[in-house]
């Protein structure tokens, strides 16, 4: 029995993985996966991050809305849902973690390949994204346990 994607679904992840490279691209060129910049941003020093997360929001928004109104499917065929969120504490504590484990690598998680692959920081980045893999499967191990 064969376990290669089939066709469709190849094509669907080939999509993904363009997506991928140019976003990683736009993020490298923007600056955004500078040292720097996320330090300029954590000490109120620059309007650059603040600026790009400015406009971050509504584009999220707008995509938000169009992916809804279009009643787009996923790769699979499966409706595009998200969940309500309920604001509470766990948001606040969530943020936190992230924020610090931000500030301490001096990436978030979306540029970490961007990084790799600009070869910024040699290897220490690649202790970054071990990190981050094992603090994403410790949380999807601790989810069932854990009061959503």
């Amino acid at each position: 029995m064969s376990t290669a994607p089939a066709p469709g679904r190849r094509t669907g992840l080939l999509a993904y993985v363009v997506a991928g490279v140019l976003f990683g691209l736009v993020l490298t060129k923007a600056e955004l996966i500078s040292w720097f910049r996320i330090q300029e941003m954590f000490r109120f020093q620059g309007f650059h991050m603040f600026g790009v997360f400015l406009l971050a929001m509504p584009t999220a928004i707008l995509t938000v809305q169009a992916l809804k109104r279009a009643q787009a499917r996923s790769v699979e065929g499966e409706p595009i849902a998200l969940a309500p969120k309920t604001m509470g504490p766990r948001y606040v504590l969530g943020g936190a973690i992230f924020g610090v484990g931000w500030a301490l690598a001096g990436a978030c998680p979306g540029p970490l390949f961007a990084l790799l692959g600009a070869g910024a920081g040699g290897g220490t980045i690649a202790v970054v994204i071990a990190a981050a893999l094992i603090g994403t499967w410790t949380y999807g191990w601790l989810r069932p346990r854990l009061p959503h």
